[in-house]
């Protein structure tokens, strides 16, 4: 498989959990990386560990449902390094509680995040891709897109909106050489979970780097295979049968 060198990557969320790992991931594969998060402190902690491992990196603040700032973001990326050939939407969001409970602005603020902001980036970063006659957008899924729990509309609402999303943009980017790559990632040890259930079974979850590394291998195909889904759940996933 081709390695990564030298292409640049800009991955949202980067600064903790599954965003860290991918950041780490591609950078060890000779990815240029720009973190992006909502908190610039972990994008700075990130990108500085990377970038003491020898990575070309940049740390960037985000909010990704803000048209501004992601405009702003891709514009810092293409000045810093020419050009965007990854773009991995991986921050994400959620409140666990029932409808009852979830508020009008909580709602928005989840579907802000977790869907808007995918398609606010993929809508910016993808004539960038075509031009260039090439690209991989990589789209952060659950298996909340598959399935439904309790206490979840929001996050449920999103992430079943995103899998539809990142069916529709490769078939809309196929035709101009620019993949798109929707990964159905199942229960992971971290914050995401860990901070909001601190009871939970750590042994029914994966660690964050194996699917990170599967998103490596999804973009270290050849230029002539797109894998448009892929499910990533550990062994003893609780979430899907």
């Amino acid at each position: 498989m081709p390695e990564l060198k030298q292409q640049v990557a800009l991955v949202t969320g980067g600064g903790q959990g599954l965003g860290e790992a991918i950041c780490r991931s591609l950078g060890e594969a000779g990815a240029v990386v720009a973190v992006a998060d909502l908190r610039i402190d972990r994008a700075e902690a990130v990108a500085g560990a990377l970038a003491k491992d020898g990575v070309r990196t940049l740390p960037i603040m985000l909010d990704v449902g803000d048209e501004e700032q992601a405009r702003k973001a891709v514009t810092r990326v293409g000045e810093a390094f020419g050009r965007i050939d990854i773009l991995v939407n991986n921050a994400a969001i959620d409140r666990t509680v029932s409808i009852e409970e979830l508020s009008f602005e909580e709602w928005d603020r989840i579907l802000t995040t977790n869907l808007r902001g995918p398609f606010v980036l993929s809508k910016i970063v993808l004539p960038l891709m075509k031009q260039q006659r090439r690209g991989h957008i990589v789209n952060i899924v659950s298996t909340a897109a598959k399935r439904a729990w309790a206490n979840a509309s929001a996050y449920h609402a999103s992430k079943w909106g995103l899998l539809g999303f990142s069916h529709a943009l490769h078939v809309e980017a196929r035709p101009h050489q620019v993949k798109v790559t929707a990964v159905v990632s199942g229960g992971m040890r971290t914050p995401f979970l860990l901070e909001r259930f601190p009871d939970i079974d750590t042994t029914t979850l994966q660690d964050p780097r194996n699917v990170a590394d599967t998103i490596r291998c999804i973009l270290q195909l050849p230029a002539e295979t797109v894998v448009p889904e892929l499910m990533v759940i550990p062994m003893r996933e609780t979430s899907w049968p």
